[in-house]
């Protein structure tokens, strides 16, 4: 029996499926890739919307499992030793998830830590980059008078840009021919600069040819195409 009472965060979202992940998230670049990434592995899970219109992310039952008050987390009730185990960072659970699956993280060491490397990259570089060009470019930042924020961060965007068009070059996926967490960790964040966030002119999106390419091979997988839409928004 999985008992998951001692996690406050179920008291405001109760599990109907106590032995499955329970997945805390909304539908945005980071929480996509833990959608895709359970899609993708066939793990059990329950999805649970954390809806920022109504502030659920500020909750505190949501902050007893992220202090940090962000989406994606996770509880999975058969963590490490068979014992339930809380997780937030969306890089950190891609790698959780891959070891306890065994699918998408290389098993090579140094293929291994050469797309944690490219993980990384999305989490320090091209998320919170492409993420602030979104906010100046379309949301809040865009009435903002002086434009060079928004110049900053679409020259910053179109750069990181240009690293992952190289990288890609020659290759179906970051590693090569294997899909691994560095794509999915990438895939929603480089859908939503184009798509959502309107930047793909600013970023001269269209004079790039693998990372387009790389995009239109990953959007065509039927994972993806369901995690995207993960949790369902109201």
């Amino acid at each position: 029996m999985f008992d998951l009472s001692a996690f406050a965060i179920t008291r405001r979202w109760p599990a109907q499926h106590p032995d499955r992940i329970q997945l805390y998230s909304l539908p945005t670049p980071n929480g996509v890739k833990v959608s895709i990434m359970l899609e993708e592995t066939g793990l059990p899970y329950e999805p649970h919307l954390v809806d920022f219109n109504t502030g659920d992310q500020h909750s505190p039952e949501f902050l007893s499992l992220n202090p940090n008050g962000k989406i994606p987390a996770v509880i999975d009730p058969n963590g490490p030793g068979g014992k339930p185990l809380g997780l937030f960072e969306s890089g950190a659970i891609l790698i959780y998830l891959a070891e306890k699956s065994g699918k998408f993280l290389p098993t090579d060491a140094a293929r291994r830590y050469e797309t944690i490397a490219w993980l990384m990259f999305q989490m320090g570089g091209a998320g919170p980059m492409f993420g602030q060009l979104g906010f100046f470019h379309k949301f809040a930042g865009a009435a903002y008078e002086d434009k060079r924020p928004r110049d900053r961060y679409a020259a910053e965007s179109k750069r990181l840009l240009n690293v992952l068009e190289q990288r890609l070059t020659g290759r179906q996926w970051i590693m090569d021919d294997e899909y691994t967490i560095a794509d999915i960790a990438l895939l929603g964040w480089v859908r939503n600069l184009i798509g959502f966030y309107g930047a793909r002119e600013i970023v001269e999106y269209d004079t790039l040819k693998a990372v387009p390419a790389w995009l239109d091979r990953g959007l065509a997988r039927p994972a993806v195409q369901r995690g995207v839409e993960i949790p369902k928004r109201p």
